[in-house]
């Protein structure tokens, strides 16, 4: 298998993990941007990378359900998430600043 044919794969299965958190949390994600802005989404990046660093320096700490390739895999998926929240922001802003215009 060709790098581009792993990386579609690997595409398909974070936007598959993507479609199965939103049915267990809602839209969580955009709704805490909502309120605090792009700082709650570098939070929960920060999470994921503290746990990273973690399972790099500590072999010997049980991984359970999360492993480092299932972290960088939820760190690849808040990274689109937040710039799909930021692509929706500006497209807001511009029909706010728009709407106003045409007033």
């Amino acid at each position: 298998m060709s790098n581009i044919q792993r990386h579609e794969e690997i595409m398909k299965s974070i936007h598959k993990t993507y479609i199965q958190k939103n049915r267990a949390y809602g839209n969580s994600f955009d709704q805490s941007c909502d309120d605090f802005g792009v700082s709650a989404a570098m939070v929960r990046m920060s999470d994921k990378w503290n746990r990273l660093k973690t399972l790099t320096k500590n072999s010997d700490i049980p991984q359970g359900d999360e492993s480092i390739k299932d972290t960088l895999l939820d760190l690849a998926n808040y990274c689109v998430m937040t710039y799909m929240w930021l692509e929706n922001n500006e497209k807001e802003k511009e029909n706010e600043k728009e709407n106003k215009t045409n007033e």
